[in-house]
Formats: structure tokens, sequence, C-alpha cells
């Protein structure tokens, strides 16, 4: 087996390649991240919807019969140019989002000319699971995590004199935040598979340090998490250990 001959040009003509793939990449998020930025309603629509009582995750846990009382979150903001910013921002994401497709599709295709058939088809299977996995672990972190966070701790109160107010910002970033490190977290699988694939570890490996990797879970769900409580701790915790377990089963 050998590489294409596309691996034979010269250094400047490669660099090129990879400036020409990168605009490429910033204009199409740039595109769409204006087409996010027009449909504000929409796109707002989303990211502020675990905020209401009539989410669809509560609504689901008030059928599997949870008692989940009603509860009126407000959102404020303290700067002036805040919201407009957070606008830009969200539509930035929006739009990266989006294209994320394209962006996995255009680097593979800058790298798959350096590698050998059968490194190519290892390649896409990491790429295109991984990338799954990435968008699994974001949408449990929309529809659960994120959730049952805010709810928990936007109701909170240590007397009734204390009102809950949360800032635009402290929301998005709890959100952001959490979206993007669970969906690095659900890489986990893939990590584990790659690492097993070259030698490094296997099944039986994973199984005698499973005492360690819920240390390190925990150490690791108290770093990424926005917020110091022991309820978000659990909430994140929770999966990525769940995650561990999926890894041993795929490496096995």
């Amino acid at each position: 087996m050998t590489k294409t001959n596309s691996n034979e040009l010269s250094f400047w003509e490669h660099l090129d390649e990879l400036r020409s793939c990168i605009v490429h990449i910033f204009v199409a998020v740039l595109l769409c991240g204006i087409v996010a930025f027009c449909f504000k309603g929409f796109v707002f629509s989303i990211i502020l919807a675990p905020k209401n009582a009539d989410f669809v995750t509560y609504n689901l846990f008030k059928v599997l019969g949870a008692s989940l009382s009603d509860f009126n979150i407000q959102l404020i903001n303290t700067e002036l140019a805040q919201q407009f910013l957070v606008h830009v921002k969200i539509s930035f994401f929006v739009g990266a989002l989006v294209v994320s497709p394209y962006i996995l599709f255009s680097l593979f295709k800058f790298v798959l000319p350096a590698l050998y058939s059968s490194e190519k088809r290892v390649a896409l299977k990491a790429v295109v699971s991984g990338y799954i996995m990435f968008i699994v672990g974001v949408l449990l972190s929309y529809f659960l995590i994120f959730p049952l966070t805010f709810r928990f701790l936007g109701t909170y109160q240590v007397s009734e004199e204390i009102v809950n107010y949360i800032s635009l910002t402290s929301y998005i970033a709890t959100l952001l935040t959490l979206c993007l490190l669970m969906g690095l977290m659900f890489e986990l699988p893939i990590l584990c598979w790659i690492l097993a694939r070259l030698g490094f570890i296997n099944a039986d490996f994973l199984k005698t340090y499973r005492r360690h990797a819920i240390v390190v879970i925990c150490i690791a769900a108290a770093i990424i998490t926005p917020t110091a409580d022991a309820f978000t701790l659990f909430v994140v915790a929770v999966p990525i250990y769940l995650l561990y377990e999926v890894s041993i089963a795929v490496v096995k």
C-alpha cells in the first residue's frame, strides 16, 4: 500500500492548501453565523428554553411521575452592550455547530493524502464516530444536565428574603461550557478505541484501574463544572463514569 501522489507536494504547497482550507471554513462559519444572527428569535427560543418550566425535560419527568413544581426564573442584563455581544457570540457558535460536518470533511480531506489505505479506514471511523459522540454529549447536556443544574441552582434559596435573578452572561456561559465539555468528554470511548488499536490499553487494564478512574472522573467533573456544588458534580460525573464502562465494552 502506498500513499497518494499528493503527499509529494512541497512544504509551501501544503501550507497553501491548509490556508485555503482554513479560509473556506472561516467563510462558511461566517455566513452561517450571519444567518443565525438574522434569526435571533428562533435561535434564542432554543437557547433560553431550559429556563422555562414547560421545557420538554421537565414535562417528561412529570409524565414519569416526578413531582416537579413550577418555577419562574428571570434573567437580567447588567451591562449596556452585553445583550448585543451575547447575540454575536451565540450566532458564531451556532454557525460553527451547523458547519461542523463541513469543517470535519475539509480537515479530513486535507490530511487524507498523507494516510495509507488502512489508516484512511480507521481515521474515517474515528472521525465519524467522534463527531456523533460529540453531538450526543452536547444534546445530553442541553436536554438533561444543564436543565437539572439550572433548575436546582436557580431555585435554591438560603432565605425566602433573597430572590434569584440570574444574569444573562452567567446563563449563557454555563450552558456553553457544559455543552462543550460534555461533548468532549463523550470522546472517551473513541479515545480508548484508538489507544486499544495502537496496543496501549486493553479491557483488563481498564477494569483493573476502574477505582482509580472513578477518582479521576470525580476530580475532572469538579474541574469542568462551572459551579462548585455537589449536585452539578454528581450530574456531570455519572454520565462520564457510564462512558468509562462503555469504553471497556468497546475495547473488549
